[in-house]
């Protein structure tokens, strides 16, 4: 800021060689209208990254990680299971470093994640929707099997909890550098982010509550059932407890191998089903507020940050606390990743602007009883 108040920008003071080397070190932002009294709620904004979501680290880190260990050959055909976000934080990657890409993927997934994708110069093989998320991991495998490429194994490598142990985990050590950190809260793909994170807040900020949560409807981890799987820790079917959800990206049909090690450890304190937002207890203002994210920046992040509020407003005390929800990442410019919806930018402000007082109205009849 300048002496009169202008806002102003001094760079960053260094230039970089690629674009993969702007990946991470994203920002947490406070959400000013969502938050319960006496609470501060923080969503760590990884749409801030290149490819605009959390999986450009997973991508950053799969490719450099084989490349080290010599798996990877030059111009070596890569090839993944993906629903969107790491197939395009891959075909980021890829094309930064001269990488061809296969994708798999579901046909039930959205058309402008395929486009995306394929902008991006991946080809996308698409599997039958009957098969689910298996379905699109055994073809993948079958892809690299068949023409010796690269499988990136997003699920079961252990370059992907590392990614966030050593990158994710240590932003946010820094941001909440003596300042409370009651709550993390996260729902799962892979299970990278949140294995990853948890070992180091449950060594450097033990007081902090690990929260995951999963659609009510598919609840995987909430059901208690084991994952059977192969020899190579690779999933041998779809769990049974799975039924189709809405949310692409977010718990998929099988409990990865990374996520694995959160059960195994305990590295969770709670897992918190979350159903659609029109059903949400807490009322429908709050409801409304919360499709506002889902308009503006994408499901899963709108309904871990609802699990984040949910915690708060059912164990708020005088004291008050702080939480931080990690988002997955913002849809592509233009366009949601989801299907047909259209980005609504002022609808984000909702959630993101400074509060400010308002009239206190009476509510109509009809309303009674509203929840």
């Amino acid at each position: 800021m300048t002496s009169q108040g202008s806002r102003t920008t001094e760079g960053r003071g260094r230039l970089y060689e690629s674009v993969v080397d702007t990946i991470g070190d994203t920002p947490c932002i406070r959400l000013n209208r969502i938050a319960p009294k006496h609470v501060r709620l923080y969503v760590k904004a990884e749409f801030f990254n290149p490819a605009a979501s959390v999986k450009d680290r997973l991508a950053i880190s799969i490719i450099e990680e084989a490349e080290r260990r010599g798996e990877l050959k030059p111009g070596q055909t890569v090839v993944e299971a993906t629903s969107g976000n790491t197939g395009i934080g891959l075909a980021m990657v890829c094309a930064a470093k001269g990488y061809p890409l296969v994708v798999t993927m579901a046909d039930s997934f959205s058309v402008e994640r395929r486009r995306l994708m394929r902008f991006l110069g991946a080809r996308v093989v698409l599997t039958p929707r009957a098969a689910k998320g298996f379905g699109m991991y055994q073809k993948a495998r079958e892809l690299a099997e068949a023409n010796g490429w690269f499988l990136a194994r997003q699920f079961e490598t252990a370059d992907n909890a590392r990614i966030h142990e050593n990158t994710t985990a240590r932003e946010l050590l820094a941001d909440f550098d003596g300042e409370r950190l009651d709550y993390w809260v996260s729902g799962y793909g892979t299970g990278g982010t949140v294995t990853g994170v948890a070992r180091v807040l449950r060594r450097e900020r033990p007081e902090t509550r690990i929260i995951l949560s999963e659609p009510e409807i598919a609840q995987l981890l909430g059901s208690g059932a084991a994952q059977a799987r192969a020899d190579d820790h690779a999933p041998a079917a779809s769990h049974p407890a799975f039924t189709p959800h809405p949310i692409q990206g977010w718990t998929p049909d099988f409990i990865p191998y990374v996520l694995q090690e959160s059960i195994d450890r305990h590295f969770y304190d709670e897992v918190v089903p979350v159903s659609g937002p029109r059903r949400h207890p807490g009322g429908r203002a709050r409801s409304g507020r919360i499709r506002h994210l889902l308009h503006a920046a994408g499901h899963r992040r709108a309904l871990s940050v609802d699990a984040a509020v949910r915690r708060r407003r059912e164990r708020d005390d005088a004291g008050g606390g702080c939480a931080v929800a990690v988002d997955p990442g913002l849809p592509d410019a233009g366009r949601l990743r989801s299907k047909g919806r259209i980005v609504r930018p002022l609808s984000c402000r909702t959630a993101l602007s400074a509060p400010r007082p308002r009239p206190r109205t009476a509510r109509p009849r009809s309303w009674a009883g509203a929840s």
